[in-house]
């Protein structure tokens, strides 16, 4: 079995960890907990991982968020990865900090890298793991809360939301999708 995770973000280091960058940060903590490391590869950082007699390609695209389907296409054919065996992680503004979710499909949300994904890929139903952001930032300002780091008190319940999340992309890949909805989807996380 064959699985593609992918983590969404930017390249540069302005924007690591960044609240739009968790897609990156969460699939490097998947990476460092299974022992592999990335490599600079076609479109993107790469990292190959074994567990459980499971493969995962691991993929942070080099592309800059708006041309993410770019490097997800190209990742998906070369390692001939089924669509439902691909697992996206993303910022999400519309869930609050507390809150994990999985599901097989979705609207892009207005995030520019979720529309990248669904032109390239010509669908919207693809697994993802939405992590909640939050929405606290004054009107018009959007841009400068999703490109900010996060704030010192938020730092404890991001790093426990990102193993969290690190068990998510497990569970999706050893007992499918319905289970990691059911593991994560209505649990409130706080510390």
């Amino acid at each position: 079995m064959k699985f593609l995770i992918v983590g969404l973000g930017n390249i540069g280091d302005e924007y690591a960890h960044t609240r739009h960058n968790i897609g990156f940060d969460v699939v490097n903590a998947f990476v460092q907990k299974h022992g592999g490391s990335f490599r600079v590869d076609r479109l993107a950082y790469v990292a190959d991982i074994k567990w459980k007699r499971k493969t995962f390609i691991c993929v942070c695209p080099t592309t800059y968020m708006n041309l993410s389907g770019k490097a997800v296409k190209y990742w998906m054919d070369k390692e001939k990865v089924l669509l439902e065996n691909t697992l996206v992680v993303v910022d999400d503004l519309a869930l609050p900090l507390s809150k994990i979710r999985v599901k097989p499909g979705g609207s892009d949300a207005g995030h520019n890298g979720l529309k990248s994904l669904q032109e390239v890929l010509g669908t919207r139903d693809y697994p993802k793991l939405r992590f909640g952001i939050g929405s606290d930032y004054p009107k018009g300002h959007q841009s400068d809360f999703v490109l900010g780091k996060w704030k010192k008190q938020e730092e404890p319940l991001v790093k426990l939301k990102i193993q969290q999340a690190v068990e998510v992309i497990e569970v999706f890949a050893a007992q499918g999708i319905a289970t990691a909805m059911n593991q994560v989807n209505n649990k409130e996380f706080s510390l």
